[in-house]
């Protein structure tokens, strides 16, 4: 089945990697994204006859209302994403995390449907053990996930949605992010050959952005017994400390050389274990490794550099 999907921010990580696969399903796809970085990354989606690009921001009602109108579908990926980039912008960050959300969900029928991604970095540092299920008490630490934790709570008061908390997402994609940390620690393996470790044994959980827009469209196709609810989606063998990150990473850059350091706190204090079991049970389970999106995202170095203001 076909459906009008309404996708924002679909220009950006995950969008720019979703949107082809909707379209080649044969979906209808509207795109709502500001551009804000000037990315290219649709140019390759112009040849679909139901590809409808629109330039506008998610925060004017104007703009969303007759876009909403016409949806069956809505994935709602704009965002200003991670801390570092919330606390640089807070107000931009509440504005468009939140603040747009709930305009959004306002005018929203109790028959379209809403696929939205939210973070497992809401389980802040999980419980005793750092063990962390959906129905673990939530801990958000930073501006990004506090804003992504009320804005599931408004979520679920509708019926017909479905909520991701997505693992730290890696992998190669047309508008890529050098900031996401298993991305990070490859490029600078590939560039810098070390890395220094800030609490080394902090774990978290990790996916691969292709099998993120494989979730999307996991939830399209089983939506009637999937809707309501909320779902870890990350790869269950990869529940990983920095250090261990830094291992695998080893295997394929032998020279890579790490280093726990002595004095200092990371200020992303997040470190747990996350549970994967309840969307496994739905029939989804990730098909890419870590070590193959390692080995994809060298490749990727290969031909880029993040080299704007250097001579070489």
């Amino acid at each position: 089945m076909s459906y009008n999907i309404l996708v924002t921010g679909g220009a950006g990580y995950i969008g720019s990697t979703l949107v082809p696969r909707l379209l080649e399903a044969g979906h209808k796809v509207t795109v709502l994204d500001n551009f804000l970085f000037k990315q290219a990354s649709l140019n390759n989606c112009c040849h679909y006859d139901n590809f409808v690009p629109v330039k506008g921001d998610i925060r004017t009602e104007r703009t969303m209302l007759p876009l909403l109108k016409t949806a069956d579908v809505i994935i709602p990926l704009a965002a200003l994403v991670g801390a570092p980039l919330c606390n640089l912008d807070p107000v931009g960050a509440t504005t468009t995390n939140h603040d747009a959300i709930t305009m959004m969900l306002k005018h929203v029928s109790r028959e379209q449907r809403v696929l939205m991604p939210t973070t497992n970095s809401a389980y802040g540092s999980g419980d005793e053990n750092n063990c962390c299920t959906e129905d673990s008490p939530l801990k958000p630490i930073s501006k990004y996930a506090i804003d992504k934790v009320a804005v599931e709570k408004e979520l679920m008061q509708h019926p017909n949605v479905i909520s991701f908390r997505l693992a730290t997402v890696f992998g190669m994609s047309p508008r890529m992010r050098l900031d996401l940390l298993v991305n990070d620690f490859v490029y600078r393996a590939v560039n810098d050959r070390f890395v220094v470790l800030f609490e080394g044994h902090f774990k978290r959980n990790y996916v691969h952005i292709r099998d993120v827009a494989r979730v999307f469209e996991h939830g399209l196709e089983n939506f009637e017994t999937m809707k309501g609810q909320i779902y870890n989606v990350g790869l269950s063998n990869a529940n990983v400390s920095k250090k261990e990150l830094c291992e695998h990473i080893k295997k394929f850059v032998p020279d890579f050389t790490f280093v726990d350091a002595q004095v200092g706190r990371d200020p992303d204090q997040r470190n747990y274990i996350v549970s994967n079991e309840k969307i496994e049970k739905t029939g989804y389970k990730p098909t890419y490794s870590l070590d193959q999106g390692i080995q994809e995202l060298l490749k990727g170095f290969a031909m880029i550099k993040n080299s704007i203001y250097g001579n070489v």
